[in-house]
């Protein structure tokens, strides 16, 4: 009962502060000098860029805790995050090249940024593979959280990659570099909240629904036995 409250909550919360930052940043902030209506895009852009980091990040704690205790639900939270993460991230990628065109010019740059976002994602949807390739769930469970451990390095080289390397992708955590008013931020954290919110939530609810499969599989497992 709690948790469908806190569910309940999330997913509530999530969707308004959605509705609210869309309405902030069409009619809120103001129009970009240089960009134009394109500008726009950074809203959505910039907390999808950041909540995959927390979502891998979780990935990353969990396993450690599930190798610790061998408790299968460490290793559902992990799977859950990953899953979530990816999709974000997805959305990231996507959102990335529509906006480089216009600035940059082109849909793609191998440059520091988007080579390691490229890499991080790839290894998260190998993460993924690697869970639908093996049907032993316990050793299912241990080769994916040492994936998940492993695969964690490449968040901190993406994060850090416009600081370690040249880059032509600004750094997103210093608003005077790019030159961003203060209705602009007001209306990017206000965006960055929602979307916390909104993978608690997908979180919560993509958990819930890997208990029931189970639950429904060893119904199956009890009739057919």
């Amino acid at each position: 009962m709690k948790n469908k409250i806190v569910r309940g909550f999330l997913g509530m919360a999530s969707f308004i502060g959605i509705f609210i930052s869309l309405y902030m940043a069409f009619f809120y902030a103001p129009l970009d000098k240089n960009l134009g209506v394109v500008q726009k895009i950074f809203y959505i852009h910039f907390p999808v860029a950041i909540v995959p980091y927390f979502a891998f990040l979780v990935v990353f704690i969990c396993s450690i805790i599930y190798l610790k205790t061998r408790d299968r639900k460490w290793d559902k939270i992990a799977y859950a995050s990953a899953e979530i993460g990816l999709v974000i991230d997805t959305a990231l990628l996507v959102t990335g090249t529509i906006f480089v065109k216009p600035t940059w010019g082109v849909w793609w740059v191998w440059e520091p940024r988007l080579t390691t976002s490229l890499i991080m994602w790839l290894l998260y949807a190998g993460y993924l593979m690697l869970y639908y390739s093996v049907d032993d769930i316990e050793r299912k469970s241990r080769l994916t959280a040492v994936f998940g451990i492993v695969a964690f390095i490449s968040v901190p080289i993406s994060f850090m990659s416009i600081r370690w390397w040249r880059s032509a992708h600004p750094l997103m955590l210093a608003p005077k570099n790019i030159a961003l008013d203060t209705p602009m931020w007001i209306t990017t954290l206000v965006f960055l909240a929602s979307m916390t919110l909104f993978y608690l939530y997908l979180l919560g609810q993509r958990i819930r629904m890997i208990n029931l499969q189970e639950e429904i599989q060893d119904l199956k497992d009890e009739i057919g036995g």
